[in-house]
């Protein structure tokens, strides 16, 4: 495909689905102040609902991280400009200059769970707080902190859309990205996965187009649910 044709837009693949958490999750708001008694370490919400939010670049950088580090032919991860031509064409990249062909967005809570929530207790709105504890290994020093998490059960839309640059390259990048997906799954989202955070499960995928013929549509519908 020629320099000046790359990047025409030949339609538009919209992926939608349901991703629940598992596990409590933690995504860091940030707290310049916290007063005593207050969580140490909020999760992220949306400014205006204050309801528990992940944002889409959460969601990119991880996907892309993991599709990375399991697609590297060496045994360490090389620096982002090294990616292969798939993840870059997917994300996008500076060397050579790629438009990402991915489109994230934040993910917000299902209406499903805004009526769960309304029925049930929480500690914080919409959360759980995790007391943990850090043992300093010298002093045996106990250092308390407060986790404020998204509580398993909770429900979030699932959006991604996928421009469609090149017809051939199509199912090649959407079985790349449901094997990101699949990644994913394995994996954790948020902090401190390695103690159990953050296992999510992404269910009901279907996709809607725009400007994509029946058969190219049928066949990524396909990729994309198995």
């Amino acid at each position: 495909m020629s320099e000046t044709t790359k990047n025409a837009i030949r339609g538009k693949i919209i992926i939608q689905g349901d991703l629940t958490i598992k596990t409590g999750m933690h995504i860091g708001g940030g707290s310049d102040y916290a007063p005593i008694g207050a969580v140490d370490s909020p999760f992220i919400r949306d400014s205006l609902t204050q309801e528990p939010i992940i944002p889409g670049s959460s969601l990119k950088g991880k996907i892309r991280t993991l599709l990375a580090r399991y697609r590297s032919e060496e045994h360490i991860v090389n620096s982002i400009d090294k990616d292969d031509d798939v993840i870059k064409r997917l994300f996008g990249s500076t060397k050579p200059q790629t438009i990402s062909r991915l489109q994230f967005q934040d993910l917000f809570i299902s209406e499903e769970t805004k009526l769960l929530f309304e029925s049930i207790d929480t500690d914080t709105y919409m959360g759980e707080v995790k007391f943990e504890n850090t043992i300093n290994r010298v002093t045996s020093v106990a250092m308390p902190r407060q986790i404020e998490r998204v509580p398993a059960g909770t429900k979030f839309a699932f959006k991604l859309v996928y421009t469609l640059i090149d017809k051939d390259e199509a199912e090649e990048d959407l079985q790349t990205l449901r094997t990101g997906l699949e990644l994913l799954q394995l994996d954790y989202l948020g902090g401190h996965g390695t103690r159990g955070y953050g296992r999510i499960s992404i269910d009901n995928v279907t996709i809607k187009t725009f400007s994509v013929d029946a058969e190219l549509s049928k066949r990524c519908e396909q990729v994309l649910q198995g």
